[in-house]
């Protein structure tokens, strides 16, 4: 049985920019899953974005189901976040001084999402992730931390440890280079597994600072937590002194407006935030209970710094970003549908997950539900349908271990066409069987 999955297209710009710039960065890309290596082909260069497409150095136009991997839920150049940058631009582009912005988008993520009492805005999630924890030990006093196999928090050295994501998609089981006393820090435990959370906090409980967690897991392909799961989580913190960090860099302002943490009811003391919440700019927020924010510089005696947080430019499109989707909280009703209407047909030998406006397709006919199960997945199956979703137009993380994101610019259309060509493609592989 075979799909054809080479490019008949000319892809002559893409595969000049890839070769130029293999000789001075990595890899020839600045994050390792954008590189194709598991898929394999050459990765598009992309020159520009607008609403659900984008379009490559080639001229090709593509359905884009990646959105810069989660941030752009309004789609491509989103007018209210073009036009808070424009302003923003006639300003300045930093300061490193305080502004008024930052205060009131501090005030708008409260709002929005009231377990973040007070806030601080840094540059990315990895750096939410690393302040929070951080945080979790100095307020604790304790140096443990549990995390879930196949959820990925950013290149944290502590969590970089059964980490899904880029590490999952190119079988990088533990990362070089992180000390073996940073490893020995953190716990890894299956994901929705109460039992195993449940005997960690038995034997090490008066240990444990911290337990984070994707309340929805997108970095080994979007998983749900199982009913009672998150649930237990917090009764454990709760029983043990321990903090839970909920990090919802990808679930903020996605699955709900004020996150999984709303849509599934769970209370954390520290929440990280990241994509959506800047606009599509480099922004990223750790927050939580004050008590335990009070302990940050210059207010305590835990220390985190970053020259460019609180970016103008950053904050200003977070902030047209957070204001649209407060005034119009009728999108995620779409968002719900419109995800309903993609993935409401299941192909053969295929298991789809979905949690509102993120989903995957994973290529095993069994539940997904943790990463023993996820790492089941026919990944050569998904090459094959990568590339010939890629071949008519549609753009999907090159990678089985990675959600897909919609966008309120994707149309009824949009969806159709996606879903014929995912039937064309599995109407091809029973044919050639």
């Amino acid at each position: 049985m075979s799909v054809k999955t080479s490019s008949s297209e000319a892809l002559f710009k893409s595969e000049a920019w890839f070769e130029r710039a293999q000789l001075h960065i990595p890899g020839g890309v600045n994050s390792p899953v954008r590189a194709f290596r598991s898929v394999g082909g050459v990765p598009r260069f992309i020159e520009r974005g607008e609403g659900s497409r984008i379009f490559d150095v080639d001229g090709k136009s593509y359905i884009d189901y990646v959105g810069s991997w989660g941030p752009l839920l309004l789609g491509h150049r989103p007018k209210p976040v073009i036009d808070a940058l424009r302003e923003a631009l006639d300003s300045g582009t930093s300061f490193g001084a305080p502004t008024s912005r930052e205060v009131e988008l501090a005030e708008l993520i409260s709002k929005t999402v009231p377990s973040m009492e007070m806030v601080r805005l840094v540059n990315s999630g990895t750096e939410a992730t690393m302040s929070a924890l951080r945080l979790a030990r100095g307020f604790t006093g304790r140096d443990l931390t549990i995390k879930f196999e196949g959820c990925y928090h950013g290149h944290v050295d502590s969590l970089l440890v059964k980490a899904g994501s880029g590490m999952a998609t190119l079988g990088i089981a533990d990362t070089a280079g992180v000390p073996k006393a940073f490893a020995e820090t953190t716990i890894a435990l299956p994901y929705n597994s109460i039992a195993a959370v449940e005997q960690a906090f038995a034997q090490r409980g008066n240990e444990i600072a911290a337990v984070i967690v994707e309340p929805v897991v997108g970095n080994m392909g979007c998983v749900p937590p199982a009913p009672g799961f998150l649930e237990a989580l917090r009764h454990l913190c709760t029983r043990y002194g321990a903090l839970l960090i909920l990090d919802e860099v990808m679930t903020g302002f996605r699955v709900a407006l004020g996150g999984a943490q709303q849509r599934f009811g769970i209370q954390p003391d520290l929440t990280t935030l990241g994509k959506i919440v800047g606009g599509g700019l480099p922004l990223a927020v750790y927050g939580g209970r004050k008590d335990v924010m009070q302990k940050i510089a210059p207010l305590g005696p835990v220390y985190q710094a970053g020259t460019l947080s609180g970016n103008p430019l950053a904050v200003a499109a977070g902030l047209a970003m957070l204001r649209y989707l407060v005034a119009n909280p009728q999108l995620y009703d779409q968002l719900e549908a419109r995800g309903k209407q993609l993935t409401e047909w299941t192909p053969p030998g295929v298991t789809i997950n979905r949690v509102g406006a993120m989903f995957t397709m994973f290529f095993t006919p069994d539940p997904v539900t943790d990463w023993e199960s996820a790492k089941k997945c026919d990944t050569a199956r998904f090459g094959r349908y990568f590339h010939f979703m890629l071949e008519r137009g549609i753009y999907l993380a090159p990678s089985q271990f990675e959600a897909a994101f919609l966008s309120t610019a994707h149309s009824e259309d949009d969806i159709r066409y996606t879903v014929a060509a995912a039937r064309e493609f599995f109407a091809a592989e029973a044919a050639t069987a």
